[in-house]
């Protein structure tokens, strides 16, 4: 039985290239995102094609029990989940305080952070009675650093960051490895910032400054970072991680 990479928010930027990563390191990667079944399902005939080992499934993290009931039976049906990969954006754009609702607010918050709680409390039980297990969060620059227009966005990334260092804290010890991956750039992938900036704008980005140029963060090599993280030795851990291209201005420096 292989190995199990459990990815939420598998779409085709960082996630889809870490389920193909992982497929490619003998996983098998569960691949679960909202929307766009047939662009699922392509990923995950790209990796059987390949000769790796995948499944696809919707999942709204919204939703009830939506992301229990798949730790549940992915544990019950596929196999033991070595790896999560915690995949899910909550970026609702530029707003001013007075623009940004109580509802667009708390979004922001259920799919950052809130989910994550969901994830590690249903994950987090059977990777402790193993002694093992990686979970692997993506993040965002906005968990260290908060913006103008960006309430609800760092509020819930320095959530999901502190929330990392709680679950490092308490499930650590117990053999269980959390790694907060901070994005610090924008990255080339289309249905993440293609879809905010346009088929055009996004076009001509990646030829300015992305393609040959590497001012874009690519998601393939991205994935070789967060596979290379999950197979560290618990002797010498990484617990939190920033990445960017080598053209990009760290946050710090801003």
């Amino acid at each position: 039985m292989k190995p199990v990479c459990l990815i939420i928010g598998a779409g085709a930027g960082i996630g889809g290239n870490v389920g193909k990563r992982f497929a490619q390191g003998g996983y098998h990667a569960v691949l679960c995102r909202r929307t766009d079944k047939e662009g699922l399902n392509k990923l995950v005939e790209a990796i059987e094609s390949e000769g790796g080992s995948a499944s696809g499934f919707l999942l709204n993290a919204i939703e009830a029990d939506s992301i229990e009931d798949r730790v549940a039976s992915v544990e019950a049906d596929i196999g033991p989940i070595e790896t999560v990969v915690f995949n899910l954006g909550a970026q609702i754009g530029d707003r001013a305080l007075k623009d940004t609702s109580y509802k667009a607010f708390e979004m922001g918050w259920r799919l950052a952070t809130f989910a994550l709680f969901r994830v590690a409390s249903a994950v987090c039980p059977f990777m402790e009675s193993r002694e093992r297990g990686t979970i692997l969060i993506t993040s965002a620059t906005a968990a260290v650093r908060g913006n103008s227009g960006q309430h609800s966005h760092a509020a819930a990334m320095g959530g999901r960051r502190m929330l990392c260092q709680t679950l490092n804290a308490e499930f650590g010890p117990k053999g269980i490895h959390v790694a907060h991956i901070l994005i610090d750039g924008m990255v080339d992938a289309p249905d993440t910032l293609g879809k905010m900036l346009g088929p055009e704008r996004f076009q001509e980005l990646r030829e300015t400054r992305g393609m040959s140029h590497d001012g874009l963060i690519l998601p393939a090599k991205v994935a070789d970072t967060y596979f290379h993280i999950s197979q560290q030795h618990r002797s010498a851990w990484t617990h939190e991680i920033d990445m960017r291209s080598f053209s990009d201005m760290p946050w710090w420096n801003h």
